[in-house]
């Protein structure tokens, strides 16, 4: 089980050296927030490749959304997606994922556990943040919040499937990208990538069309950003996540566009991967069309 506590991240300390952590897809973490009733930077669970057994001792209101993990209340399926209510004494179960990489448990309330720089994520590099800086393990016991909540939402069927996750992933240029030669450019969008069994939070290692590295894939370190896609020695890329170091010294040919990161946090081990091009008035455009979705997304 690798399952943590996570919200939206902690920005605006990576000059300290602290990287955001938070929900690896942070629109399924709003949604399902938005589901039970609660703000939609509540505290929740990410469940990885393998859910758990959760027992309600007081009952609750909980949502599951993101990668379907086959959820179920005392044996009985319960629908992703959706705002179900367990009485008192019962369990809620999740398996090993059917779709995906990752599953938000959200609980009504929200989960309460200590704030670090003013976000419960847990950052698991570090151990710091969520509960106990740690995945959780048999038999710890999680306290939900107090926080001011409204009525559970219904989700539009059609608009949900807008924001399906995206397997061609659209990036902008990286600062570096004029240090790679035409050819290696072209060869990086044009090829198909693996996820390797080596990738993490801290990032994603890819398999694929080896790349030309200029200066032998090394230069000076400075700041990277959330989705660099840098290029190592080896020519292999590898993308940046919510748990990345905050400098590198390895030339980034690309960057995630905002829009698709999430798309990002639900790519497991050996799950196929594309790149499209785009400009920046593109990726603009792209962060704006999926904010309107999801303000359109509860009937």
């Amino acid at each position: 089980m690798f399952s943590t506590v996570q919200d939206l991240g902690r920005y605006g300390y990576g000059p300290l050296g602290v990287s955001p952590s938070g929900a690896a897809d942070p629109i399924a973490l709003r949604v399902g927030n938005l589901l039970v009733g609660n703000v939609e930077s509540a505290a929740a669970l990410e469940m990885t490749l393998l859910g758990g057994s959760f027992l309600f001792p007081d009952g609750g209101v909980v949502a599951l959304a993101g990668s379907d993990f086959g959820p179920s209340i005392d044996g009985a399926p319960v629908p992703m997606w959706t705002a179900c209510e367990l009485r008192p004494g019962q369990t809620l179960r999740t398996g090993p994922t059917r779709s995906g990489a990752r599953c938000y448990l959200c609980v009504r309330g929200g989960i309460s556990v200590k704030l670090l720089l003013g976000s419960a994520s847990t950052h698991i590099l570090t151990g710091l943040g969520g509960f106990e800086g740690r995945p959780l393990k048999k038999n710890d016991v999680l306290q939900i919040g107090g926080a001011t909540v409204t009525q559970p939402r219904t989700i539009r069927p059609e608009v949900l499937a807008q924001i399906a996750p995206r397997k061609i992933l659209r990036a902008t240029d990286g600062p570096q990208t004029d240090w790679f030669s035409p050819e290696s450019v072209d060869r990086f969008y044009a090829g198909a990538y693996t996820v390797t069994e080596e990738s993490n939070r801290m990032g994603l290692r890819l398999e694929g069309p080896a790349l030309e590295t200029p200066h032998s894939g090394h230069m000076i370190s400075e700041g990277v950003s959330l989705g660099a896609i840098q290029v190592p020695a080896g020519g292999k890329p590898i993308i940046l996540f919510v748990e990345q170091q905050t400098t590198g010294g390895y030339p980034k040919i690309a960057n995630i566009i905002s829009a698709d990161l999430p798309s990002v946090g639900q790519l497991r081990p050996r799950d196929e991967v594309r790149f499209e091009h785009v400009r920046p008035e593109a990726a603009r455009a792209a962060i704006r069309e999926q904010e309107t979705l999801l303000r359109a997304l509860f009937a």
